[in-house]
């Protein structure tokens, strides 16, 4: 939104020094808010003209006096177009303190979020993060990207703006905007709620706007297979090997707990043998980096040896890209009569439910087999 704007110059008259001459003061105005300041000239009231605030006459006194003035009202307007397109809040007082050299510099959201992503980015490099958080950064930078510009027209907004009518306005960009669900939207809250906390810990905002927000996320039913409906899936007749692949592939991970990263990962480093003399899997989790300990069930290890030396990357299972699998494993599971919508996490879930804790795997084992942070994670399966 534009600001009303205006400078002008005027005579402090009740101060006359010794030579007569009384001093030039300058008003800035925004919005109908007003300061002062000294513009460290003096001038003969005689010759100065209140309605244009300059200095009447062609001596030289007269003319350097003008083009001062005219220099400085230049470096004010520079400044306030500055500030506006910066902080998107202009007022007097931050003008004049910038053309003061007084201006302290605000950080702004989009900055704070920029610099977050590029240090989540080295530690994903490094594989202290996972690369999915790092997406899901970056899709919540796009959304506020193009929230401020819709909403605000703005390209950046100071941290110091930030209040719950914001997040409150966000929430509902990206609700009807993007047509998010109370759960997507929780998710997509988050990290703006963490830039807050950045700023909050670097002491660069003082007040918390989530302080009046809250959102819940909604308890969801976590959808998975069915001892029958893996039969189905099993048994299945399949109309060539790449239908066959996507069908092994969803398999092996509803019988590991296997997510769809963790499987592509799987090489043959993870596959180990310990004192009971069964086949293992050991592998760090991408998303968390727990490591997960999973005994290698026979359907599952019949699988890897289905595809066993068929990768040159050292990996287990030629894994096509996601999408396709998906798609995939949708059209294979319509042909064998499972009428259920299928997602690939569903296989993680049925891992959970259907395999271990429905034929008695302890809730702990079963937290350790999954790579859970925290035990309350697998309880949902409970």
């Amino acid at each position: 939104m534009k600001s009303t704007f205006s400078v002008i110059y005027y005579l402090k008259r009740q101060v006359v020094k010794k030579d007569g001459t009384v001093p030039v003061m300058g008003r800035i105005t925004v919005d109908g808010s007003q300061t002062q300041f000294s513009c460290k000239l003096s001038v003969d009231p005689k010759l100065w003209d209140t309605k244009g605030g300059r200095v009447t006459g062609r001596s030289t006194a007269a003319l350097e006096t003008n083009r001062m003035l005219d220099k400085m009202r230049v470096r004010i307007n520079r400044h306030y177009q500055e500030i506006m397109e910066r902080d998107n809040f202009v007022t007097a007082e931050k003008v004049k303190n910038a053309f003061l050299g007084l201006e302290h510099r605000y950080h702004t959201l989009m900055q704070v979020f920029r610099q977050h992503n590029e240090n989540y980015e080295k530690q994903v490099e490094a594989g202290m993060k996972a690369k999915g958080t790092l997406l899901k950064y970056r899709t919540v930078y796009k959304h506020m990207q193009e929230f401020l510009d819709i909403r605000y027209h703005v390209k950046d907004i100071a941290l110091k703006e930030l209040t719950p009518a914001f997040i409150s306005d966000f929430e509902m960009f990206l609700r009807t905007d993007k047509h998010c669900c109370t759960n997507t939207v929780w998710l997509y809250v988050c990290p703006l709620r963490t830039m807050v906390f950045i700023a909050i810990n670097n002491e660069w905002l003082t007040r918390d706007p989530f302080r009046e927000y809250e959102i819940k996320k909604e308890e969801t039913t976590r959808s998975f297979l069915t001892k029958d409906e893996i039969r189905l899936l099993m048994e299945g007749k399949l109309k060539n090997a790449k239908q066959e692949l996507y069908r092994d592939l969803y398999l092996f991970c509803a019988f590991t707990g296997l997510s769809f990263a963790d499987m592509r990962n799987l090489t043959e480093e993870n596959i180990r043998t310990y004192f009971d003399e069964h086949e293992w899997i050991n592998i760090n989790r991408q998303k968390t980096g727990v490591v997960s300990n999973i005994r290698l069930l026979d359907i599952a290890n019949r699988i890897i040896g289905k595809y066993r030396g068929l990768c040159e990357n050292g990996r287990i299972f030629p894994v096509p890209h996601y999408n396709t699998c998906l798609a995939g494993i949708r059209a294979v599971a319509k042909r064998c009569g499972i009428t259920k919508h299928i997602t690939w996490h569903q296989s993680r879930h049925t891992a959970a439910t259907t395999i271990f804790l429905s034929n008695g795997v302890p809730i702990e084992t079963v937290s350790s087999m999954l790579g859970h942070k925290s035990i309350k994670t697998t309880q949902i399966y409970a």
